[in-house]
């Protein structure tokens, strides 16, 4: 039998910079139960990124139930769409408000008991609104609660329900309001439903792996899986959890922008991490600026910057060159408040550009960063209050119009063409987070010859540590 306050404790620190579930996420940001509620029922068979999105809509344009009394079903619909089920969810919403106040004087009821008799909320949403936004001692179990208490051995059961009544009776009671958010970020993160990355968890050698498949490192060789990541100052990610996201994703490359730092003001964590080997291209100004990249694949080569001085004392870009690619590690410059830098910045687009024109007649060329723009309007969460802004000029928007004319793929793309709420930078005023109220800036491009190599390109906006999340490109070999 696993000592579960032990288990519960390491995991509870592993997952400390990784993902917050949403639901935990806005009742940490706002006591009102309205918004919780809202956000718990939106949750349902929906990814955290898109619940944040739509949360964030349906609170801005109703921000209580009167306001939502007032919508009607229809409305509700679009602001919640594109959610799992939204139709659904928008009638659960619209009656909602008139439920409330005929059975519970227009007040959010805080018991589970009473919860279960709203629209659109069972038992699991029921435990996380009491537990979240009223603080009871309830226990919210969902798939990956069932699933890892299970494979831990801790309880023997068939179903969330049955693992929730397993639970009562001889889980501590200081972990059940805690318990949901910690192993759903851990389910997420580390300990997965298919490949769990039992090479990364801190349990490997305890854990009993009851029923688990054989952790997956890599896929024989076949692929390379590549990270980019904005920190705004490596030094400040590192006490924010660096380290154990890093091993937590498990790259084979991570390319990291704006660290802001000397390699000699580093402390021995950052310089010997894991068995990652570290290259760092500073700004000459400190605290400014500046690249990275660690790899635990060999590198045949690196040079720093462009050949124009202009950049290269900022130390925006690196060339890391791989037996059969290059990946160019680039921290784009951000035009600035009244667009005082825009002329600089276009004069780097254009010089990147030659300068990677080169270098595709040799291998497939990998670019990632920070590109300091959001290309289209489904890039950004309000792009019509932010036409003109940096990041959103006409300028700079038509520059990736050239650069992916002239063959170069944006590899989320390819994968999510049209979908809105992805987004990588977050401004940390007004809950914009929480809120999902972000833009998409960070990107993995490749030449077009190198379409077919290209595996899967994914966004990891649960991962904290920074104003912007890490982005990831899966590479097939050559």
């Amino acid at each position: 039998m696993i000592e579960i306050n032990e288990f519960l404790a390491i995991v509870a620190a592993a997952v400390s910079g990784l993902a917050t579930p949403v639901v935990d996420l806005i009742a940490v940001q706002s006591d009102d139960p309205y918004r919780v509620l809202a956000a718990t029922i939106l949750s349902a068979r929906t990814r955290d990124e898109v619940t944040a999105g739509a949360a964030a809509r349906l609170c801005d344009s109703a921000p209580d139930l009167d306001a939502l009394a007032a919508l009607g079903e229809k409305k509700i619909a679009g602001l919640i769409k594109p959610v799992g089920f939204f139709r659904q969810k928008a009638g659960y919403l619209a009656l909602l408000p008139r439920v409330i106040a005929a059975e519970f004087g227009g007040e959010i009821p805080p018991t589970v008991d009473d919860l279960v008799k709203l629209p659109g909320v069972g038992r699991k949403t029921a435990t996380l609104v009491a537990a979240t936004s009223f603080k009871q001692d309830e226990i919210c179990v969902d798939t990956h609660v069932h699933r890892i208490m299970n494979l831990w051995g801790y309880v023997a059961t068939k179903d969330p329900a049955a693992t929730e009544q397993a639970l009562r009776k001889k889980l501590p009671q200081e972990w059940w309001r805690r318990v949901n958010s910690i192993l759903v970020a851990f389910g997420q993160g580390i300990c997965r439903p298919r490949f769990p990355r039992c090479h990364q968890c801190p349990l490997d050698r305890e854990c009993p792996k009851l029923g688990v498949v054989p952790a997956r490192i890599k896929a024989a060789g076949r692929e390379i899986r590549l990270v980019s990541w904005n920190v705004n100052g490596i030094r400040a990610a590192a006490k924010k959890g660096f380290a154990g996201i890093v091993g937590s994703l498990a790259p084979d490359v991570i390319a990291l922008q704006e660290i802001k730092a000397m390699p000699e003001q580093l402390p021995k964590e950052l310089l010997e991490l894991d068995d990652y080997r570290p290259c760092f291209f500073p700004a000459e100004k400190k605290g400014y600026s500046g690249t990275a990249v660690y790899s635990r694949i060999p590198l045949l080569g690196v040079e720093n910057g462009i050949g124009i001085d202009a950049f290269d004392c900022e130390g925006r870009v690196m060339t890391c060159e791989f037996n059969d690619f290059y990946l160019v590690n680039c921290y784009f410059p951000n035009s600035q408040h009244g667009l005082a830098r825009l002329e600089f910045k276009l004069d780097f687009d254009r010089a990147l550009a030659r300068y990677l024109e080169g270098l595709r007649v040799k291998k497939t060329v990998v670019v990632c960063g920070d590109f300091n723009v959001a290309h289209k309007p489904v890039d950004l969460a309000r792009p019509k209050e932010n036409e003109g802004n940096p990041g959103y000029t006409g300028e700079e928007r038509a520059w990736m119009d050239e650069f992916l004319a002239a063959g170069w793929l944006d590899t989320f793309r390819m994968f999510h063409p049209d979908e809105p709420d992805h987004y990588s930078w977050w401004s940390y005023r007004a809950g914009a987070r929480a809120r999902n109220i972000g833009w998409r800036i960070d990107y993995f491009c490749v030449n077009s010859e190198a379409e077919g190599r290209v595996a899967d390109a994914v966004i990891h906006p649960g991962i904290l540590g920074s104003d912007h999340c890490p982005v990831e490109l899966t590479l097939k070999n050559a």
